[in-house]
């Protein structure tokens, strides 16, 4: 169910979020977090609050979607939107559309909204602010979530994540490779139990999934990591073999092949936001490799 309430305050939505609970026989629901959406535009709403309801059926949450609507507005105004049952995943979803000056003033709208006891998270599906944690929607989140993927110079965005850093930030691009890691530290705790002495990251030049992944190499291995543009693969080398992982750009399904071994075939799909977003969410302390790794990118060689 969906409904709107145009030209409206904070405490009508309140109430009428209260009143479909009721009409709905849910008096009280169990929520663990408030996840606080900020999308720059119309575009990319839809996907993101698809992301939000698949990854609340892991983790219950209010979801407050705070748009800019039309700044130029000559008086300020409130739209909102309330979206229960199946639209809205295993909680709610309330959309506040911001006009005129009240576009300035998106804390101030959501504060109201906010779950007592419960940590709030902040996700910007798209273009985020320099420093998350000190843009007003960012001090009120514990945990914040950018995504350099859909940024016009991904590489710029997810180099520029570390000068922005503070304890609770991560990138969507972070997740997308978290099995492409368990993998390739897998592959080296096995024999011949040699350290890495370079690496290589291959795959699409706006892919910064590869770029923090070369990040997180440099910041491991005492040797070169070279990031280039060519087939999707990642190789690890040591003096006694040399560890490839690769997929097709499209594929689901990797290959892992060692020097003198079988080759393993192994799932690996590419992630979907909405996986990232759920991965994301089960951890709300700071990501200390994910700082490590951010660091790491200035030491990757980019042919």
């Amino acid at each position: 169910m969906i409904v709107n309430l145009p030209d409206t305050t904070t405490n009508d939505i309140n109430k009428k979020i209260t009143g479909l609970r009721e009409e709905g026989g849910a008096i009280t629901l169990s929520r663990v977090l408030t996840l606080v959406i900020v999308p720059d535009t119309e575009s990319c709403l839809e996907g993101a609050i698809e992301a939000a309801n698949y990854a609340s059926r892991e983790h219950p949450s209010r979801v407050i979607v705070v748009v800019a609507g039309d700044r130029g507005a000559a008086q300020p105004r409130l739209d909102g939107e309330i979206r229960v049952g199946a639209d809205a995943g295993a909680g709610e979803i309330v959309v506040l559309r911001l006009h005129g000056e009240l576009a300035d003033h998106a804390e101030s709208v959501v504060l109201p909204f906010l779950l007592p006891d419960t940590p709030v998270v902040a996700w910007w599906p798209a273009a985020a602010p320099p420093v998350p944690a000190q843009d007003p929607l960012g001090r009120l989140a514990i945990r914040r979530i950018t995504d350099a993927t859909g940024c016009p110079d991904p590489l710029a965005a997810i180099k520029g994540r570390l000068d922005g850093y503070s304890d609770g930030d991560t990138d969507l691009a972070w997740s997308r490779v978290t099995y492409w890691r368990a993998l390739l530290a897998a592959a080296v705790e096995m024999e011949p139990h040699e350290p890495v002495t370079s690496a290589l990251v291959s795959g699409l030049k706006t892919e910064p999934a590869l770029d923090i992944l070369a990040g997180w190499l440099a910041s491991r291995i005492d040797g070169p990591v070279q990031r280039v543009t060519g087939e999707l693969k990642v190789e690890l080398v040591r003096d006694g073999e040399t560890i490839t992982l690769r997929r097709p750009q499209d594929g689901v399904t990797a290959t892992l092949s060692r020097t003198s071994r079988p080759e393993a075939r192994i799932p690996l799909a590419r992630r979907e936001a909405k996986e990232c977003l759920a991965e994301d969410l089960r951890r709300l302390d700071p990501d200390e490799i994910y700082h490590e790794a951010l660091q790491g990118i200035g030491k990757v060689q980019y042919t």
